[in-house]
C-alpha cells in the first residue's frame, strides 16, 4: 500500500537525516488521515491506493500551483524549497501519460464523439480522455492536447 511505502521512505529519511523529505512524507501522512476524516471514516483506517493517490496528486498540484504563486511574487528562494518538495512528492505518483499518450487518446474520442472543429465540445471529449488515461494525465496537457485538435 502507498501509505506504508509512505511511511517506511519517512523512517528511513529519518535515520539518514534528510529533514526535508521527512517533513514533507509527514505532511503526505497528515494529509491521509484528513482525507479520512473528510470522509467521515475513522483516522485508525487504511486509506484505498486509489485516495491516496488522490491526495498525493493534490499535494502535487498544490505545490505547482505555489510555484507559479510565489515566482510571480518575486519570491524564488520559497519557489525553490516548494520545487524540491514537490520533486519528493512526484516520487510516489505513477509516472504521467506522455503528450504523445495523450494525443493519440484525443484523437480517438475526438474522432469517436465527432467533434472535430467543434470548441462546444470540448469539456466532453476532455472527460472522456481523462476517464480513458484513468487520471494518469496532466488535466493542462490535455486541454492543450484537446484543443489544439478541436480548433482545427
Amino acid at each position: 500500500m502507498i501509505k506504508d511505502t509512505i511511511r517506511t521512505a519517512m523512517r528511513e529519511a529519518m535515520r539518514a537525516k534528510q529533514g526535508e523529505k521527512v517533513t514533507v512524507l509527514r505532511s503526505l501522512l497528515a494529509a491521509f488521515t484528513n482525507e479520512l476524516v473528510a470522509q467521515k471514516r475513522p483516522p485508525s483506517e487504511d486509506l484505498t491506493d486509489s485516495d491516496a493517490l488522490k491526495v498525493i496528486k493534490r499535494a502535487s498540484k498544490q505545490r505547482k500551483d505555489s510555484i507559479e504563486q510565489f515566482t510571480a511574487g518575486g519570491r524564488q528562494e520559497l519557489a525553490d524549497k516548494e520545487q524540491r518538495e514537490l520533486e519528493i512528492i512526484e516520487e510516489y505518483l505513477p509516472a504521467s501519460a506522455s503528450i504523445e499518450d495523450i494525443t493519440k487518446a484525443a484523437e480517438a474520442k475526438v474522432s469517436e464523439m465527432n467533434a472535430a472543429g467543434d470548441m462546444s465540445k470540448m469539456g466532453q471529449v476532455m472527460g472522456a480522455v481523462m476517464k480513458e488515461l484513468a487520471g494518469n494525465a496532466d488535466g493542462n496537457d490535455v486541454k492543450e492536447v484537446v484543443a489544439k485538435l478541436l480548433d482545427k
